[in-house]
């Protein structure tokens, strides 16, 4: 039993970490960035670390969060919690203070709503990304501007546009963190065998071209050095029915001598197992900003 003096002193305690708690929260915005190149405006979330405000000089590492097919920029917020996530793991010192961008790149009418991170007839997204999604969003809110300081990551469709994107593009990513990657055809995907011109048929081609293991076998030495220099890390759950992508990727790069974490834990496809592997991503992130 606590004599009542300890009990005061308990209670302060509790009620002073409660107040200083809320104090350590980042905040997240909305934002829109207008593209001449999708001919659209483009909406996005920005989670900034508490400091933000408190230290304009500062500059910060920027991890780009991608989703899924169907979804949009709310969806690691609203189904992920990113936001608590990110606060507990700087606020334990697991994860470095960053800036994380999580842009809008599809919707739920699949068939009529462009999905997806690759260029496409009538959706260049990966020009928008790359041309004035990236530098109009460092320069603002004083993230990344360089390689080191720049990590991507995503989860299903999200998952794949990043290992591509590190793939094709490794001297603008210092790490890759895929989960539950769509890399490539997949019999529960797969479009009819006549070329249709819906949306999502336009998507399931674009991933197909650019599916990650063709890529690597396509690369020259020197291509492949470069990809050495990216820390990857692949995380897929035991009954995600796209395991065996990740598997495939796994063992291709394993045999091109690539540096490559694989963790296959239990889980499915879907926000459960996403939100624990984000719990993994920050940290793996974090050890490779420099």
């Amino acid at each position: 039993m606590f004599n009542l003096p300890l009990k005061r002193i308990f209670i302060f305690f509790f009620l002073l970490l409660a107040c200083i708690q809320p104090s350590m929260a980042g905040i997240v915005v909305n934002d829109t960035i207008p593209s001449k190149i999708l001919g659209e405006a483009v909406p996005l979330k920005v989670y900034l670390p508490n400091s933000f405000k408190q230290a304009p000089e500062q500059h910060y590492p920027v991890l780009y969060l991608l989703h899924g097919l169907s979804d949009n920029e709310q969806c690691w917020m609203e189904k992920g919690q990113m936001d608590r996530v990110v606060d507990e793991f700087i606020a334990s010192g697991e994860a470095q203070e960053m800036v994380v961008i999580m842009p809008c790149a599809g919707g739920p009418d699949i068939r009529n709503t462009w999905n997806g991170y690759f260029n496409m007839e009538g959706w260049n997204y990966e020009d928008f990304f790359f041309k004035e999604l990236l530098p109009t969003i460092e320069e603002k809110y004083r993230a990344g501007g360089c390689r080191n300081q720049r990590a991507i990551a995503g989860l299903s469709m999200g998952g794949g546009g990043s290992v591509n994107y590190a793939l094709r593009y490794p001297d603008m990513f210092c790490a890759c963190y895929a989960m539950s990657a769509w890399l490539g055809s997949n019999k529960h995907l797969r479009t009819p065998e006549k070329r249709a011109t819906d949306k999502f048929s336009l998507l399931t081609e674009a991933v197909d071209k650019l599916a990650a293991v063709k890529l690597l076998e396509t690369m020259t030495q020197d291509e492949l050095q470069a990809l050495r220099s990216v820390a990857w890390f692949i995380d897929c759950g035991d009954d995600d029915f796209l395991l065996e992508q990740s598997e495939l990727l796994h063992m291709k790069m394993r045999h091109l001598r690539i540096p490559v974490q694989f963790r296959v834990r239990n889980g499915d496809h879907n926000w459960e197992y996403w939100h624990n592997a984000l719990r993994l991503c920050l940290p793996f992130v974090s050890r490779n900003f420099k």
